[in-house]
């Protein structure tokens, strides 16, 4: 592997996506939110007509739907027949399909393909639920957010967001594929009273101790 990944993985609201971006901005790196792929099928799924209940039918979806990964502005996106579904994706009604699909095995399967597949475009800040642990294990850079339940569920509710984190949690962890946990040598961070900043910082101080050169060079 001849590119850098930084593995941003995390429960929900742990602030994954808000310090991925300013990270990979900082680094110039490209960034890629997993999270947002998993949310492009889901809403293909209600899209079609699918029943996201149904693990064989979403499964067949998965396999037969035309996508491409494309890189606009160092942020990487997963197109269905050449269309990014930005604020579709970030719906209630998807968001509340998302576990449906992320638990289904041929999915995890397609997807870790498939995001794998992203280190063409260069250096990338990955951020999601298994990256270290599925994706990307091999990488030197593993982080894992979190932050505690009361501050978690204040970020979703100023997003106007209705979650039971403490629910999402439990399936994400309990799941069969690929199941939420902290990779083996990831270095936990928890923000409940961090900035973005102090969080980019410590991120790129012991990414420069790892490697022992500059992240910014």
């Amino acid at each position: 592997m001849e590119n850098i990944v930084i593995a941003i993985d995390g429960t929900s609201a742990s602030g994954k996506s808000t310090t991925s971006r300013a990270l990979a901005k900082r680094l110039e790196y490209v960034y890629v939110d997993t999270g947002a792929m998993y949310r492009t099928l889901a809403w293909y799924c209600l899209k079609t007509g699918v029943d996201v209940n149904n693990e064989k039918a979403v499964a067949s979806t998965c396999r037969k739907w035309k996508t491409r990964l494309a890189c606009i502005d160092n942020h990487v996106q997963l197109l269905v027949d050449g269309y990014f579904p930005e604020k579709e994706i970030r719906t209630e009604e998807t968001s509340g399909a998302v576990p449906h699909v992320a638990a289904v095995p041929k999915v995890r399967d397609w997807m870790k393909s498939t995001q794998r597949d992203c280190i063409k475009f260069g250096n990338l800040v990955m951020e999601g639920r298994d990256i270290g642990s599925n994706i990307f294990p091999e990488t030197d850079f593993k982080f894992y957010l979190d932050a505690s339940l009361s501050v978690r569920s204040k970020r979703r509710e100023a997003e106007g967001v209705n979650e039971n984190l403490a629910a999402r949690d439990q399936r994400d962890s309990q799941r069969k594929a690929a199941p939420l946990m902290v990779p083996l040598g990831a270095i936990p961070i928890d923000n409940s009273d961090k900035t973005i900043d102090e969080v980019c910082d410590f991120i790129i101080e012991k990414m420069e101790g790892i490697s022992g050169k500059p992240a910014l060079a």
